[in-house]
């Protein structure tokens, strides 16, 4: 039975978790839990699935969960994020928001523990400090991205590729090597509109994606598009592949989370429906997978569950984006290409320009353009450490504040 530690278990991703663990007890036991602020939703979990240890936002309610179970421990504050990411787990689901995610993963990883990543941040801004980290204590880093998870599955399919080379067993087959990952996007709610019908959008309107469930910072990031940038800086690390080598495609149905073209011109993909549920699922159980098609119905599925390719294969579509409208795509390229504390920059910036917007306080379109006067003004060494990544975060927040 594997013991899972979930940070951020009041979230979308973490209840999924949560779910399958339920429907799963014979195979999964809660650990510990996380969250920031939904004490009462958390309370609810902790009595169902008896963790051994919680962490929170801030002392006050710390004190509230001690109060309601004296005997499980309680921390709180990025000091009670790190301290329980140590605790004895088999694997650490992080969920967690932001560059948040980035301290505990180092130490959960310093300890041993195979991660189920769900925190893009984490290799955006600290992805060479990660990989190494994982590679000196051999552990399994394992994408919960739906994305990032097609393009785990194509790999090891393929007898086993850079990913499952670098952070799983190694593959008993033989190594082909990659040409191009093709990383699909649905495009978010503004596919298709020109700049100029960019400028009046509201908040309301960016967070009503078309296809997918998800908190309201990362459903602004799919709005600017900014979320596939994020995505295409974690897969070259996950996959180690250049940047050159990563392709967006924009995929509106949601069908196909992603592909891996070989150097035969042959490619992999991965479908199923837009649903969370497998990659978390996958990533709980690697190497092994559930039975989760009971849990699915809707009228997409045949009367199984299963994909049903005769209502949904017929209206595939690719497209290329439009980078001249969604810009932050552009600006995620020319961090990875600069390497160094530019992605950490590009990062800092976005979070708190994405926070600004939902408060009402900038527009849509200031986001990628202040991100990207944020970038030109950046000059720094680049970080070793993950206090230096932090301290850049920061730093770039604050002028990115600053110039709006």
């Amino acid at each position: 039975m594997k013991k899972v530690l979930i940070m951020g278990s009041t979230g979308s991703i973490g209840t999924q978790a949560l779910e399958i663990i339920r429907n799963n007890s014979d195979k999964f036991s809660v650990a510990g839990l996380t969250c920031r602020s939904r004490i009462d939703d958390l309370i609810m979990q902790v009595r169902e699935f008896a963790p051994e240890a919680v962490s929170v936002g801030t002392a006050e309610d710390a004190a509230r969960v001690q109060a309601e179970f004296p005997g499980i421990d309680v921390y709180y504050g990025e000091y009670g994020l790190v301290h329980i990411a140590q605790m004895d787990c088999d694997i650490v689901l992080n969920s967690l928001l932001g560059i948040s995610g980035l301290a505990p993963t180092y130490k959960a990883i310093e300890c041993g523990r195979d991660i189920a990543l769900a925190n893009k941040e984490t290799l955006v801004a600290g992805g060479a400090l990660i990989t190494e980290l994982c590679r000196e204590k051999g552990v399994r880093l394992l994408p919960v991205d739906s994305e990032h998870s097609a393009i785990f599955q194509c790999l090891e399919g393929n007898g086993g590729s850079a990913c499952g080379r670098a952070y799983t067993e190694p593959s008993s087959g033989p190594y082909r090597p990659v040409r191009r990952i093709l990383l699909t996007a649905s495009g978010g709610p503004f596919r298709g509109r020109t700049l100029e019908e960019m400028r009046g959008v509201t908040i309301e309107q960016a967070l009503n994606h078309p296809k997918w469930s998800m908190g309201s910072k990362i459903t602004i990031d799919s709005a600017t598009m900014m979320n596939k940038g994020l995505e295409v800086i974690e897969a070259r690390w996950l996959f180690d592949v250049p940047a050159d080598q990563i392709d967006v495609h924009v995929h509106p149905q949601s069908i196909v989370h992603s592909m891996v073209e070989f150097m035969d011109g042959s490619v992999m993909a991965q479908m199923g429906l837009p649903d969370m549920k497998i990659p978390i699922g996958l990533a709980l159980c690697y190497p092994d997978r559930l039975d989760l098609l009971p849990a699915f119905s809707d009228s997409e599925r045949s009367s199984d569950g299963s994909l049903d390719l005769f209502t949904t294969g017929s209206c595939l579509t690719f497209e290329k984006p439009d980078r001249k409208v969604f810009r932050c795509i552009d600006l995620a390229y020319a961090a990875l290409e600069e390497g160094g504390a530019a992605p950490v920059v590009m990062n800092g910036a976005n979070e708190e320009l994405v926070a600004m917007f939902l408060a009402g306080r900038i527009g849509f379109l200031d986001i990628p353009d202040t991100i990207s006067r944020v970038m030109d003004d950046a000059d720094y060494p680049a970080p070793q450490t993950v206090e230096e990544i932090l301290a850049i975060d920061r730093d770039a927040r604050r002028k990115a504040a600053a110039l709006v």
